[in-house]
């Protein structure tokens, strides 16, 4: 498939999840079936989305196959997509039990695949026992949609109305660190330092794909924003660019809950940049064998 008509279909697909319309789902269905891997991920990314919104039923059944998809983020967003469903997803529990229990599966499609079968059986079982979830903030009862739905957007219990402020604060937030992204790598990431570009270009110049600057659940009650994750090795890498005495504080912090979690981190510093190739392919290479040197 030619790369103008896959960034076309993936432009169309984060559209359509954006748009919150339920009638997209056959649309992205059809998208789930498309050659490139980036489309399907983010279709099934934006299928997710429409949980609340599209047929339930006929979601969860266009996610199901994805589950089985070849590349292993598409799986995921699959697998994220199927929890927001919750007890609607009930159909699926067999795959994600199946995927959670899999060692040659990733390990994050493992943790992510075993966290929705915890959330839709509990959405199931909400549903069948009439359960009380009350939303953390305002105290109201929950129904098994907004309880699925809070928990794969936030590992909380929120209703509607708190959802949504909840998200509004969480966007303006994320609002003030994208506009701090000014600098831009040769494949179009944009990034907040020079070290930062560095990195980028690095990764993209050896085929090592990544996620810039993605918010992820680390541990109960936190959630940060890693500088780079590299799906394929399941690694961190953290730019540590200043010098202040927050910012080291904040360093600190980060760094612990990293460890707790047993994560694979890799820290550069901003006396690393004249030397970085060495750094990154000495650091890397302590959980990945390079097969031969990167420049």
């Amino acid at each position: 498939m030619e790369r103008f008509r896959v960034i076309e279909l993936r432009d169309r697909a984060v559209a359509l999840g954006n748009a919150g319309d339920g009638a997209a789902l056959p649309e992205l269905a059809r998208l789930l079936a498309t050659p490139a891997a980036e489309v399907r991920r983010l279709a099934a990314s934006a299928l997710g989305k429409l949980a609340g919104v599209a047929d339930s039923a006929a979601a969860v059944a266009a996610l199901l196959p994805a589950m089985r998809d070849a590349h292993p983020q598409v799986r995921q967003y699959a697998v994220k997509a199927l929890k927001a469903y919750g007890a609607a997803a009930k159909t699926a529990l067999p795959d994600l039990r199946d995927v959670a229990a899999n060692p040659a599966e990733t390990e994050y499609n493992r943790r992510d695949a075993a966290l929705a079968v915890t959330v839709i059986e509990e959405a199931s079982r909400i549903a069948d026992e009439s359960v009380i979830h009350t939303c953390q903030r305002c105290g109201v009862r929950l129904d098994a949609g907004e309880f699925a739905r809070s928990q794969r957007a936030f590992q909380r219990e929120f209703c509607d109305r708190c959802f949504d402020e909840v998200y509004l604060e969480r966007r303006n937030w994320d609002t003030r660190i994208e506009l701090k992204k000014e600098i831009q790598a040769r494949d179009g990431t944009l990034v907040q330092s020079d070290g930062e570009r560095k990195i980028a270009e690095w990764l993209a110049t050896n085929g090592i794909v990544y996620r810039y600057d993605e918010r992820m659940r680390i541990v109960d009650g936190y959630a940060i924003r890693p500088d780079f994750y590299l799906p394929e090795f399941d690694v961190y890498i953290e730019y540590w660019g200043m010098d202040t005495i927050d910012y080291k504080i904040g360093m600190l912090m980060k760094l612990k809950l990293y460890q707790q979690q047993g994560k694979r981190l890799i820290s550069v510093y901003r006396e690393d940049k004249s030397n970085l190739t060495e750094v990154l392919r000495e650091k890397l290479g302590k959980y990945v064998r390079l097969e031969s040197p990167m420049g």
